[in-house]
């Protein structure tokens, strides 16, 4: 069984045979073929050649799409079959591979949707990438919150209701846009969303980064496509064995019935991609559609079992809870989480996340995310037993070390702030700022985008008013040593906002901030 292969010191280039059924990545083979047979002597870009005698192996396994995988005039068409073989597995008539990550698939997702002036409901728990897309596609957002969980104090699912409210409320609308499942792995009712968006005649988008192995096995949940979406983000790097920044954008376009246009697809997509795309991440992205659709069934299944094995071992610590799915009729509710997904709560062992995360990366396994109450470890298809019972038995032990006081759970600033927008983001990202005092910023606009990382979810978006509540929870945050990105001043004794004669600047009245 494929599932349980364990890799050997020397693995073959394509140990599973995948090319076969990979078009992008057999060109990305016969071309490191040619290159160390000497049959090949290229004069095109990359500048080093394929050589490492001047930068060393750093360089070794990039070769570019155009005049590496396929000719400069892509004669062989590699690009378009293998993206024609995604669509083909996601269910999808339109498929593009990216080179630049969901960030990038879904800015083009956006630009794709509406026009400058028009509304967008969108999750208030986004990436910044959709904020940045909105910035660049001039869209109006209307946010959408998912349900705080009392149990864990993690955002579970968006409320069908208050997707269906908001598009009543803004039928000038142009779509949904929903992040699922979430950083944490909840889930919403993706079937229900795409029923209230088509009922309203809107487009539903789906940012699923971390769920590309949804719907190639019984063990996941189907992906949103194949419960009624119209297009879906997905990163082949987060799950699947790809390159960084490999991703996918698919959709059912109105050649199949649905709600997009695949010529503004296109369009949107080319607007925001490079022209030299990196063959080596496109190949990897080949490699993971085909791994899924011979063995994802396994895999995954393999997976998912790895995950509930490392769940229940670290249940049983004392103190340590697990983030895991509650039927409906729960005394604490329902909640829907991806099984694949490992999320470790610390406050009732009294150890402080930051502290565990420190014993683990010197104990050299460093972690997707950690914030004082929350840790979440990837465990992917790559995982074997032994590497998941090396990242419990180091977690336990942090733990003991660091154990305390149990305290109450404390949501993070990302989860519970609630967003007062003066002007859209793009007025406000393209307006005159100036930085003032974090003091004297309260009232005023926000000129940036502010946020804990990971998980990278805005506390303060462009054009929203920054408010006592969001700047405490902020500074918070850094003060418990979490690291706060994309503010120009990362400490926060200094923020950008919108200049006083700016039109859309505002302050709060007083007591409303």
């Amino acid at each position: 069984m494929v599932c349980c292969v364990t890799p050997e010191p020397h693995d073959h280039a394509d140990p599973l045979g995948l090319a076969r059924d990979a078009p992008l990545l057999d060109g990305w083979l016969r071309f490191g073929a040619a290159v160390r047979a000497g049959a090949m002597t290229p004069f095109t870009i990359p500048g080093h050649k394929q050589r490492t005698h001047l930068v060393g192996d750093v360089v070794r396994s990039d070769v570019p799409l155009y005049a590496g995988l396929d000719t400069m005039k892509q004669d062989g068409g590699l690009l378009a079959e293998a993206e024609r073989r995604a669509a083909a597995a996601w269910g999808a008539d339109w498929c593009r591979l990216s080179v630049g990550g969901s960030t990038h698939a879904n800015q083009a997702a956006v630009l794709a949707l509406g026009r400058p002036g028009q509304d967008l409901v969108i999750t208030r728990t986004l990436h910044r990438s959709l904020l940045l897309g909105i910035v660049l596609a001039g869209l109006r957002p209307v946010w959408v919150r998912p349900e705080l969980d009392a149990v864990t104090g993690l955002p579970g699912a968006v409320p069908v209701a208050a997707v269906e409210a908001a598009l009543a409320a803004h039928p000038d609308a142009c779509g949904v846009v929903l992040g699922d499942p979430s950083y944490i792995g909840t889930r919403s009712d993706i079937a229900r969303h795409a029923a209230a968006a088509h009922a309203a005649g809107v487009p539903l988008v789906v940012d699923a980064a971390w769920a590309a192995h949804f719907g190639f096995s019984a063990a996941v949940p189907p992906h949103a496509l194949a419960v009624g979406a119209d297009a879906l983000i997905t990163s082949a790097h987060k799950t699947l064995p790809a390159w960084s920044q490999a991703a996918l954008l698919l959709a059912r376009t109105r050649r199949s019935g649905g709600l997009l246009d695949p010529d503004r697809l296109e369009r949107a997509f080319d607007a925001t991609h490079t022209t030299s795309p990196a063959g080596a991440i496109l190949a990897s992205t080949d490699a993971a559609r085909a791994l899924l659709q011979q063995h994802g069934a396994g895999l995954i299944a393999r997976l998912v079992d790895l995950v509930d094995g490392a769940r229940g071992r670290l249940a049983a610590v004392p103190g340590l809870a697990v983030v895991t799915s509650r039927p409906d009729g729960h005394p604490a509710g329902p909640l829907d989480v991806d099984p694949a997904k490992l999320v470790v709560l610390l406050a009732g062992t009294g150890a402080h996340g930051h502290a565990v995360e420190a014993d683990l990366l010197a104990a050299g396994i460093p972690l997707e995310m950690a914030d004082r109450d929350v840790l979440a470890p990837m465990v992917t298809l790559s995982d074997d037993e032994s590497s998941v019972a090396r990242l419990v038995d180091a977690l336990a032990a942090a733990v003991e070390r660091h154990r305390g006081e149990p305290r109450s759970i404390s949501p993070a600033a990302a989860w519970t702030v609630e967003p007062v927008t003066a002007t859209d983001p793009r007025s406000a990202f393209f307006a005159r700022h100036e930085t003032v005092t974090a003091a004297a910023a309260v009232g005023r606009v926000s000129a940036e985008l502010i946020a804990p990382y990971p998980p990278g979810v805005p506390v303060l978006a462009p054009g929203e008013v920054i408010s006592a509540a969001a700047l405490g929870a902020l500074q918070a945050a850094r003060a418990d040593g979490g690291r706060i990105a994309y503010a120009a001043d990362p400490t926060l004794t200094t923020i950008q906002v919108i200049a006083a004669d700016q039109p859309g600047e505002l302050r709060v009245p007083h007591g409303k901030s």
